[in-house]
Parts: C-alpha cells; structure tokens; sequence
C-alpha cells in the first residue's frame, strides 16, 4: 500500500468524523444530557469505525469476529446500548385515561381518526403505510414512527427538533396532516363529556385542561415499554439469550461502525444525522428538501437530515425509511452500508445484522410483539 492510500483513508475517516459529529451545532433549544456529554466520543467512535470498517486498526489488521464467538455468561459493561428498564414512573390511572384518548376521534375535530388511527399494537405501533394517509386535503408526508419507547428517546419525530413528548403531542393535534385540530376545540368538546370531566377532576386539580389531556397521552406513550428483548438479556448476562449468529451481528454492529449513531436504550432517537454521507440514495434526491429532514439544523444546507431512527423492535415496523422506501430489514442494512458506510457488504453479514436487529424485539404488557 502507498502513502496515497492512507492519506485517503485518512480524509474518508475525517469526514466521516465531522459527519457525525455536526448534530453538536444544533439550534440552541436546550438539549438532554445524553446530546452533550456524549458526542464528542459518539464522533471519535465513528471515525475510529470507519478505520476498522476498511481493515485498519490502531494497532494493525483487524479481523472479523467469527460467527462462533459467543460471549462469557457474565453482565456485559460498558456497552453502548443499554437494556430497557423494565418499569417506568408514570401513574397507572393516567396512564388509563391516556389510552382512552389515544383512541379518541374528538382529538381530530370531526376528522374521524385518533392517534390510533395511525398507530396499531400489532404492527409496531406503526400503521405498515409508506407514508401515512393524512388528512383529506393534507396527505402525509413520511413513514409513521413507533411510539413503542418513545418515552426514553431524547429526539422526536424524523426531522429530531421536538424534544418532549408533550411539545409533540401539543403540536401532533394542531398539525393538518395528523389530527387537523385546534386545542381550543378540542377542550370545549371533551368538556361536554361529563363522565370524562369528572376523571380529570380526580386526577388534576385543574381539571379538564389543554395541558391536563396532553398529560394523560405524554403518561400514556411513556408506559408503552417493551422490556426484556433477547438482546437485553444478553446483555444481562444470558449469552444463550441469542443465537451465535446474532451475536455475530452484533459485533459486525460495532466493527462497522452502525452503533456511531445507533446506541443507547433506544439503539438510537438521540441525535441528527445526515441520510446520504456516499453518496445519494434515492430517498434522498430531493436533498435538503425531502420531506420530514430536519429544516435550518445548521447540520447540513444540501442533504437530508434526519434524527437517527430507533432500532427497537424494528423487525415489526416495515416499511422502513422516512419514505417507506425500503420494505424489508435486508433491503434497508444493504441501503445504510452503501449510504452511510460507503461500502458493499455480504448476503452473510446482512443476514447476520439482521438477527441481531431482530433480537431487538421486546414485550409489551408481559407477551412478545410477535404474539399480539
């Protein structure tokens, strides 16, 4: 190899880096804690990847893991995905009311959908679309996102600028492509309901308020946790939990470089990236216009930003893309490698990734997605 050679390694590493690393010139809305602390060592990580990703490390040749590495039966530490808690604080009877409303057309104003019109148990909480239907007059514009462990994201929505589930489902009511609402409406319907005004009567002191319903939802979407996935218990320390295959996949995870911006509880939801580092995939032709990018990040003015999507149970949430453009988990690994990665990789390495992603895949109340 000549000195050319790695001195474009080098440059390929660096902008790989700043790619990365550009979610810290965000607009100055306060940002959780995980935005701050972490991203000069999320940025170092994904360069460090890249080099490993082309077979370099700091000290030599790195080699694959093998797909019969399985690991010691023992708690994994410092890992960068953490389990899911297998509890949250929320209150049980808010959490009831919230479910109810979830269900609730009068959220839409005689538009006739609720915020489960968009969102089934059964498919991830997502509705299977590629883009969502929207509202007559106003399609949608992007993929529905699972609201599965929505709670412990720090990012919301695609473009990642709400930054509480309150401040998305204040605007999610009033924006003309979901429910088509105005709050004020709203409140003085849900007031006629005698039945309804005395259960926030109990629970708040206020009453039946604007920012009394937007609670019991916010106490609702932060109960739906979907705890003790095979990976979390690996994770735990059952190395039986997944398959040595998975296992495999994990480590190609990291090897590559994907857990750069997949990582945390979420397996990512905690920062913005831009779609396209090599390249423009198809989903990205519009550039720093396709719909649902993040507008005016400061990240990038020419291509597609988006906040880093969640890997949590994403074996159930097909199609995936902020387009719904790729309709199976193979189809969207081979897109990420080429796009994010700058590389091709193998059928094997694709299947490996897969499992892994797959044992992603938690409970809800107790039962298996897959089960409901």
């Amino acid at each position: 190899m000549n000195a050319n050679f790695f001195i474009g390694l080098a440059r390929k590493a660096v902008a790989t880096f700043r790619a990365v690393a550009t979610f810290r010139n965000e607009p100055a809305a306060p940002q959780p804690a995980i935005d701050r602390v972490a991203g000069r060592s999320i940025a170092m990580r994904s360069a460090c990847a890249f080099l490993m990703m082309c077979g370099l490390g700091i000290g030599g040749i790195v080699s694959m893991p093998s797909a019969r590495q399985v690991f010691a039966a023992e708690p994994l530490s410092e890992e960068p995905i953490t389990p899911v808690p297998a509890t949250v604080d929320v209150d049980p009877r808010k959490v009831d009311l919230g479910r109810m409303l979830f269900s609730d057309s009068r959220l839409s104003a005689g538009n006739g959908v609720s915020c489960a019109s968009c969102h089934f148990i059964n498919r991830g909480l997502t509705d299977g679309l590629p883009i969502s239907r929207g509202l007559p007059g106003h399609p949608g514009v992007t993929n529905a996102l699972s609201l599965f462990n929505v709670g412990l994201s720090s990012k919301l929505t695609w473009a990642g600028l709400d930054i509480s589930l309150a401040e998305q489902t204040k605007r999610i009511v009033e924006n003309p492509s979901t429910m088509g609402a105005k709050w004020d409406q709203v409140v003085a319907t849900l007031r006629n309901d005698s039945s309804l005004n005395t259960a926030f009567q109990q629970l708040y002191r206020e009453g039946l308020q604007r920012d009394t319903v937007i609670d019991t939802l916010v106490q609702y979407q932060t109960s739906l946790i979907t705890p003790n996935a095979p990976f979390d218990r690996f994770l735990r320390g059952d190395s039986q939990a997944i398959s040595p295959q998975a296992q495999h996949g994990y480590q190609l995870f990291k090897t590559y470089g994907c857990v750069s911006c997949h990582q945390g509880v979420n397996v990512g939801g905690n920062m913005l990236q831009v779609f396209g580092i090599f390249g423009t995939p198809q989903a990205a032709a519009l550039g720093a216009s396709t719909p649902g990018s993040a507008k005016g990040s400061g990240i990038d003015d020419a291509r597609p930003v988006f906040r880093v999507p969640v890997l949590r149970n994403v074996q159930h949430t097909a199609p995936y893309f902020h387009d719904g453009s790729a309709a199976t988990l193979e189809a969207a690994i081979s897109v990420m490698a080429q796009y994010q990665l700058g590389r091709e990789i193998s059928d094997g390495d694709i299947a490996a990734l897969k499992d892994f992603l797959n044992s992603l895949s938690g409970e809800y109340n107790g039962a298996p997605l897959e089960n409901r």
